[in-house]
């Protein structure tokens, strides 16, 4: 064999190599939605990592449909896809997700929103009790007295509860004491913004529009809540909450009617997802990503739990303009 051929047949090898290993860094994405502005940046951010690591990111947008969300992943599976991360419409059916993956030999992490009953080998997202009780505590803090509207999210999202829960640890000593009265407290269906509005309508109608403060879950349902407020000209009267830091939400925030919302950089998030779906498919230890464990109601997950941060007009500038989140020209167009 002379040495050309050696080379050749070393290079045809190594091309054959690297052509199998491309083809075991095909993940799955599967969405809830992109309605919403967070998930939106979820998608991209997820893509152009993928894009840098060499990884061929199938993506799957489920239109918060449970069962939608089933087939589409039974889909990516028969692609032959090495790790499925999915953020679950509804947090107890997808437990059969989980078991349809392990069944193909596919890892799968839970994105965002924890997998309930089932054995996720990791759970990727931020502190989501935390979340709560940032809102809690503006709330408990800026509105100590007075009537109170509290909405949580989707009941099939089981980061509504977690939210709620920490919220709870602010608000349930103040409605002990009798500073506080919560005249309504309901979930918003799938996070729909017209939901929450109908729901803060309901409750000013009802109460004479003696409304104090607002927990609002999320951005969109706070957009909601201050479109009733505003038919009612509180709008900037009523302290609103909010979370994921939307265009939106930071304009609302500038312009008074919104009063806060809770930043989680999903840019770090999407881009861990993909990194770790990498170390995942390559069979690599997750031990030095992992900072705690989560109970699922059935096991304690390994989990990567980022933190949020609290922002409103007195530092919205400085956490989400200054480090590139969003334009400062986007923000202030419309003051």
């Amino acid at each position: 064999m002379t040495s050309t051929y050696r080379i050749l047949l070393t290079l045809c090898l190594c091309s054959l190599s690297w052509s199998a290993w491309a083809e075991a860094l095909k993940v799955g994405l599967s969405l809830p939605t992109q309605r919403e502005e967070r998930w939106v940046r979820d998608k991209n951010t997820m893509l152009a990592k993928a894009k840098e690591l060499n990884v061929d990111l199938r993506v799957q947008i489920t239109d918060n449909d449970a069962s939608k969300q089933i087939a589409q992943v039974e889909n990516l599976l028969a692609q032959g896809i090495k790790v499925l991360i999915i953020a679950p419409h509804d947090a107890s059916s997808a437990a059969v997700i989980v078991e349809k993956a392990h069944k193909a030999g596919v890892k799968l992490i839970s994105y965002d929103r924890l997998i309930l009953n089932s054995e996720v080998d990791l759970y990727l997202s931020f502190d989501n009790v935390k979340v709560g009780e940032l809102q809690g505590e503006y709330l408990a803090t800026h509105v100590p007295k007075g009537q109170y509207v509290v909405l949580s999210g989707s009941p099939t999202d089981n980061n509504a509860s977690l939210y709620r829960q920490g919220a709870m640890k602010f608000l349930k000593p103040l409605v002990d004491k009798g500073q506080i009265k919560i005249v309504m407290d309901q979930p918003v269906k799938d996070w729909q913004p017209s939901e929450a509005q109908k729901l803060l309508e309901q409750a000013l109608t009802a109460h004479q529009n003696k409304i104090d403060a607002v927990l609002a879950p999320n951005d969109g349902t706070a957009g909601g809540c201050i479109q009733a407020l505003a038919a009612q000209k509180l709008a900037g009267k009523v302290v609103v909450t909010g979370q994921d830091a939307e265009l939106t939400a930071a304009i609302r925030i500038m312009q008074g009617t919104q009063s806060m919302t809770v930043f989680k950089d999903t840019r770090l998030l999407g881009q861990k997802a993909i990194e770790l779906a990498v170390k995942m498919a390559k069979g690599e230890s997750l031990s030095n990503d992992i900072n705690g464990k989560i109970n699922n109601k059935k096991a304690d997950i390994p989990s990567l739990l980022l933190a949020p941060a609290v922002v409103d007009k007195s530092n919205l500038d400085k956490i989400l303009i200054d480090t590139g989140y969003l334009k400062k020209e986007q923000v202030y167009r419309r003051l």
